[in-house]
């Protein structure tokens, strides 16, 4: 069958089944005399799987390893390496080392997966970092060097993050917060899940949120600050927002603050959230 029947089988985009053959060789496809790609029904077979695999909350590498009948990566990495590489990603980090701090990430990508690497050594980090300044043990130049390294990196990672399946999530700070590292961080997780993700990232006026919404009508928009100022003053504007979306807020109220604007509380953590997103 060409692409086109083969999407139509599995209501996956060309588009994304196109980048599944090329990142992950999960389809085998033959030419035909003409020099079309044909695709058999055991890619397709494969296709559905991987779409089931999705559904169960595996990142679209793994689903794809498995749906091809490759052995499951590793779920426990060698711990002693993978702490020695974020003791160098730390100590490259808090030197202004930005060729060690690179060289560093790349290992530590080298030897987990993305979201191994997230969850257990950058969110800790970031987490450690923001302590350690608030106590003041580094300085603030330190924590924007990390901070914007690991961010840096972590976009560029996301270059094909719009071209997951069906769900979608729309990734926003409210006007006035200038800090969106957390909303890059959830957005590779939940990209890493096979979800479409559209990132507007800091300091966005909500007219253009809401245009945004209606064009993309995403699966669910996440509105973040870490200011319960900003929250308080932007109560009104949740409440209308919420009336459009499937509204998930990130701030340091009370839960019942939030859910008072019509809008659900995301999951403290960055990847409980991307765990939570899942959930209607």
């Amino acid at each position: 069958m060409r692409i086109g029947e083969l999407s139509r089988r599995t209501g996956v985009s060309p588009e994304l089944l196109r980048a599944w053959e090329q990142r992950y060789g999960l389809l085998r496809p033959t030419r035909s005399a003409g020099g079309f790609r044909l695709y058999s029904v055991e890619d397709e077979e494969r296709v559905r799987r991987t779409n089931a695999l999705l559904a169960e909350g595996l990142s679209t590498a793994e689903a794809a390893r498995l749906a091809s009948g490759a052995a499951p990566m590793p779920v426990a990495p060698d711990q002693p390496l993978v702490e020695e590489f974020a003791d160098q990603l730390r100590h490259a980090l808090e030197g202004f080392d930005a060729a060690a701090g690179h060289a560093a990430l790349d290992r530590l990508l080298g030897a987990v997966s993305v979201e191994f690497a997230l969850t257990e050594v950058l969110i800790p980090y970031l987490r450690d970092l923001g302590e350690r300044w608030a106590d003041g043990s580094v300085s603030v130049a330190q924590e924007h060097f990390a901070s914007h390294l690991i961010r840096g990196r972590l976009l560029g990672l996301l270059r094909d993050w719009g071209s997951g399946g069906s769900s979608s999530v729309v990734l926003a700070c409210m006007p006035g917060e200038a800090h969106d590292l957390g909303l890059v961080l959830l957005g590779v997780l939940v990209s890493r899940r096979g979800w479409r993700v559209t990132f507007l990232g800091a300091d966005t006026p909500f007219d253009t949120l809401e245009n945004c919404i209606r064009t993309v009508q995403p699966t669910v928009t996440v509105l973040a600050t870490y200011n319960a100022r900003l929250f308080r003053k932007h109560v009104d504007a949740i409440r209308g927002l919420s009336t459009v979306t499937r509204l998930a807020v990130v701030a340091p109220v009370d839960e019942d603050a939030i859910t008072d604007t019509g809008a659900e509380a995301l999951a403290e953590g960055i990847a409980q959230a991307a765990e939570s997103l899942a959930t209607p």
